[in-house]
């Protein structure tokens, strides 16, 4: 079964999801953004989600984990809990 893990930043707005790709994408550290931003518990392990499998995430989360290239920033992706940067940081397939 495939397997993915992955770290993100939850914020209320797309325009402060922006701001805070902007500054990971100028240098910024992932994990300390995410302490300083992030609105989920996961912010104290800096963003850091654990190792999941597709369907144990939102169905928005579980395109972008199981798809995107391995540690590139992507978002802001939108769920019901608000505007998410997600980074894949390994993935077995």
């Amino acid at each position: 079964m495939a397997k993915a893990t992955a770290r993100h930043i939850l914020v209320a707005s797309e325009a402060k999801c922006n701001e805070l790709k902007a500054a990971i994408e100028a240098g910024a550290d992932f994990a300390q953004v995410a302490k300083d931003n992030s609105t989920c518990p996961s912010s104290r392990q800096g963003g850091d989600l654990g190792s999941f499998g597709p369907g144990q995430m939102v169905k928005e989360f579980d395109s972008v984990v199981f798809s995107a290239p391995l540690n590139v920033v992507q978002g802001p992706v939108k769920t019901q809990f608000g505007y998410h940067l997600l980074e894949v940081t390994s993935r077995q397939d």
